[in-house]
């Protein structure tokens, strides 16, 4: 036990934080999958539809409320402002909470309206806006945090909200007349006592909380990113808004589930990506393409493994989360697993866009993306149901991927001298290769023992030929690290 300890002291800061970053994402979201089954329950599929739409909505008008201040323009002005970064936190609590006070009050004057629009009561809506500030400005403090590896606060933190949360939502869906007004009343109550303390410090530690030109760059940086923002929560939740509008609340319900089990790996996308971002951002400061690929491609292999073995289970994954009435929910896991993918791929080529000030190249894939997958949604729901919907939404992120490579090779041309970070190819053929195996497993849902028996023998070929796939993955590395 002293030789484990005394190893995993000698690692380093940035690989022990990352370990740690990625227990805390598992933890967090193995307590949403817990959930999930004892909230179908409660909840019936129309009262599980509104609350699928009350976290749509959420998404979209927080991009409005809080302009995803905690995203890329964060990080990125942290790297590049690492002398005055506690100045600049603060500044950026500030904007944030001016920003929330702004549209408290353009609620207030149109809330009839709004609510009209959203199909949500005035109280969900105070709630949704409350809920969109706390998460915009913990996410701040997260983000410095994992800028600085500090991991400790970070994770217990993280890890009290997300157990809490639902814990106290259990509670008030069995008290309150109005169970969905219960789930998320519960989340909002926790949000604020567990994330307000770090808050609290980020925002008075750093001095100035008016900084004018902090505020400037924020806002130059991404009031232009709206419509990528926006466009990207469309692209991952107006599905459920218009299955409700156009095949009704059940369906919705349904399909939310489906949703809801599909990105239960999703957690694999995030601690990946928090702890690449940094990262990332400073290998392309330094030019240095060629260290890119040692994380990236591994990263792929694993986003892609876990989302397969989801699609391979669905029907189990689903039996186990909620009642018979769900059961149709099998037929869109695979498509929203896969869409997974190209959801994480494109962090790794739009950080290229957002440290090169091209915010408008990201605005023109995400826009591009989210009109088709309106367009798509509303003529495929009409003629399919609403199981079109996951694979509109796995189209869209495709094309979303591939637009934001492609922006990336024209950005390297320009500035990298024509380094290619990744193997076009490469990626091309890893990407065919699980969307075959993916739908070649789902065409199998309705004939359990020949799921079953190919698992089986992959295992085998995995045990037998485990020797030669590791041989391959080394010389798959060597050869990546080389570039040749």
């Amino acid at each position: 036990m002293n030789g484990l300890i005394k190893k995993y002291d000698s690692l380093p800061k940035q690989l022990r934080a990352s370990f740690w970053y990625l227990i805390c994402n598992f933890v967090q979201k193995a307590v949403a999958v817990i959930f999930t089954p004892i909230f179908t329950r409660l909840l019936t599929t129309q009262e599980y539809g509104h609350y699928g739409i009350f976290n749509s909505w959420d998404l979209i008008i927080s991009v409005f409320v809080t302009l995803n201040l905690s995203y890329g323009v964060f990080t990125q002005g942290m790297v590049k402002n690492s002398g005055d970064r506690k100045s600049f936190a603060a500044s950026f609590q500030g904007l944030t909470f001016v920003l929330f006070c702004i549209w408290i009050f353009i609620y207030i004057l149109f809330h009839v309206n709004l609510n009209r629009m959203t199909g949500l009561s005035t109280r969900e809506m105070l709630v949704m806006l409350g809920s969109s500030w706390t998460s915009a400005a913990y996410g701040l403090w997260a983000a410095e945090q994992r800028i600085d590896y500090h991991y400790r606060k970070l994770i217990l933190t993280t890890l009290t909200a997300a157990i809490c949360g639902p814990s106290l939502g259990v509670v008030f869906v069995n008290i309150f007349p109005d169970r969905v007004f219960g789930r998320v009343f519960a989340t909002f109550i926790v949000n604020v006592l567990v994330y307000m303390g770090p808050v609290f410090s980020q925002f008075f530690n750093g001095g100035k909380i008016i900084n004018t030109r902090y505020w400037r760059y924020a806002l130059l940086f991404n009031i232009p990113l709206i419509p990528h923002y926006l466009s990207q929560t469309l692209l991952s939740n107006s599905d459920r808004i218009m299955i409700e509008k156009m095949a009704g609340s059940s369906e919705s319900g349904i399909y939310n589930l489906a949703y809801s089990v599909a990105v239960t790996m999703i957690f694999f996308n995030s601690a990946l990506l928090q702890t690449i971002h940094p990262w990332l951002y400073q290998k392309i400061k330094d030019r240095n393409t060629k260290q890119i690929k040692t994380v990236v491609y591994p990263a792929f292999f694993i986003i892609g493994f876990v989302n397969l073995v989801l699609i391979i289970f669905a029907p189990e994954a689903v039996a186990i989360f909620a009642p018979p009435q769900y059961r149709e929910a099998i037929w869109v896991i695979p498509p929203v697993a896969m869409s997974s993918l190209f959801n994480f791929s494109y962090g790794l080529f739009a950080d290229f866009e957002f440290y090169y000030d091209k915010p408008y190249l990201a605005t023109f894939a995400s826009v591009a993306g989210a009109v088709l997958n309106l367009i798509l949604n509303f003529l495929f729901i009409r003629l399919f149901g609403y199981f079109a919907a996951g694979y509109t939404t796995l189209v869209c992120y495709i094309l979303f991927a591939v637009l934001h490579y492609y922006f990336m090779i024209k950005i390297c041309n320009t500035y990298m001298e024509g380094s290619r970070p990744y193997d076009t190819k490469l990626l091309v053929i890893g990407s065919g290769l699980f969307l075959l195996l993916g739908f070649a497993f789902m065409f199998t849902y309705r004939y359990p023992i020949i799921r079953y028996g190919l698992v089986f023998i992959g295992l085998v070929m995995i045990l037998i030929f485990r020797r030669r796939w590791m041989c391959y993955l080394k010389m798959f590395i060597d050869l990546r690290n080389g570039g040749v």
